[in-house]
């Protein structure tokens, strides 16, 4: 009886061997693509027919990870060089330096012509992207990190590109300008923690979400699908020049914001909300955001100008229904905040249902602005607060859930971190 149930198992074995071997290259690819590329390697020793199958995965995935660097390398190269399948993903990360042998691989992976990239080599000065790689005519993901851009004398652009994300990378404006307007299918951009930037301008008529954090001095926008935007000013240095002022009509801060009227989601920190409040209390809101329903901010509580400048945007917001809020207070006060009187404005949150704020420290002024909100929202239904200060806690927190709502639904929820 063990005979035959070991002569049966033997022959499943056989049968399941045979099943696997006879699948077609483009399905054990895809199999192998949910392996490490290692892995996918090591399975060449299963059978003939799994020999050269790890040369048609459609995704590839490189991590140095725990690997030597020259052991790293051997597989790069061997992984860009024997590889004759279509891609659909190119990743590849590293904490080590490969400034050695970028280039060649740059060069292998344009052969190949995958339609994502993504490049993520942290270590040591920023790499030099070569002109090869914006040969790729069928990319539609680009994702750089640690990288310096310029683009070729002789650059045709991304037809299909439809998601550009850069990060801690340098460039020139002219550069930027024209890689973003030659991308005419362009639905999400990504800019974050760059250098050589000073004038951005965004011209793609398809971008549907925006995202910008670095130092730049003026910024011009013309995206008229945008639905989604998150603009930051990293530091004080650089945005200097921007300043609006009540008789400057052609503020860059106005007229990016007015040219933001159609967007769903809006997002403001930084340097940039800290200007926003100095002109917004002398002038008008240059827009109002009719589809506006969801905003984030990084505020300060306790300056009277940022809570008046939100203030301001709430009231040119009628349909908002979701708020964002980070606390950013800091330490010291300035100096033109004691001109600024007790906040007496009155807005409208009708369509208001969930708001949220972080870094709650347990200080006056928030617990005021969350005053202010819960008079102000008939529909709604939960604050939420992550609490993250030292300030003795029960007396604030008695006085958070004893405040008067004019929502009858509206609940109070405190998170401890």
């Amino acid at each position: 009886m063990s005979a035959c149930k070991k002569a049966r198992a033997e022959a499943t074995s056989v049968v399941s061997s045979d099943r696997l071997s006879s699948l077609p290259p483009e399905l054990k690819g895809d199999i192998l693509s949910r392996l490490n590329v290692e892995e996918a390697v090591k399975t060449s020793t299963l059978s003939s027919t799994w020999r050269d199958a790890w040369t048609n995965m459609p995704k590839i995935f490189l991590r140095d990870g725990n690997f030597a660097r020259t052991k790293f390398v051997t597989l790069v190269d061997m992984v860009l060089s024997l590889h004759n399948g279509t891609v659909e993903m190119f990743d590849i990360s590293g904490s080590k330096t490969y400034h050695d042998e970028f280039g060649r691989w740059m060069r292998m992976l344009s052969r190949i012509r995958p339609r994502s990239v993504t490049i993520r080599l942290n270590s040591g000065p920023g790499y030099r992207i070569p002109s090869c790689l914006f040969s790729i005519g069928d990319l539609r993901v680009l994702h750089l990190q640690n990288c310096v851009i310029s683009l070729p004398r002789v650059f045709q652009g991304f037809k299909r590109l439809t998601h550009l994300d850069l990060k801690n990378f340098s460039s020139t404006d002219m550069d930027i300008q024209n890689l973003v307007s030659f991308c005419p299918v362009l639905s999400y951009l990504k800019l974050a923690s760059f250098e050589g930037i000073n004038y951005l301008n965004v011209q793609a008529p398809k971008l549907k979400r925006l995202h910008v954090f670095g130092d730049f001095e003026d910024i011009n926008l013309d995206a008229p699908n945008l639905e989604a935007a998150i603009l930051s000013l990293a530091h004080e240095a650089k945005a200097h020049q921007s300043v609006p002022i009540a008789h400057d009509m052609e503020s860059h801060v106005k007229k990016s914001l007015g040219d933001l009227s159609g967007i769903k989601t809006l997002g403001i920190s930084g340097i940039f909300m800290k200007y926003l409040s100095k002109w917004c209390i002398l002038t008008k809101f240059p827009a109002v955001f009719h589809r506006l329903e969801h905003i984030y901010l990084v505020i300060c509580f306790w300056d009277q100008r940022q809570v008046l400048a939100t203030c301001s945007l709430f009231q040119n917001a009628p349909n908002l229904k979701k708020l964002d809020m980070w606390d950013h207070s800091s330490s010291t006060l300035d100096q033109d905040q004691a001109s600024i009187q007790e906040l007496t404005m009155q807005v409208q949150l009708d369509h208001l249902v969930t708001a949220s704020v972080k870094d709650f420290r347990g200080l006056d002024c928030e617990v005021n602005f969350l005053a202010k909100l819960l008079s102000w929202a008939p529909a709604l239904e939960e604050v939420k607060i992550e609490w993250t200060g030292k300030t003795e806690c029960s007396m604030v927190l008695a006085k958070l859930l004893a405040l008067p709502r004019v929502s009858p639904r509206a609940k109070v929820i405190v998170t401890f971190l």
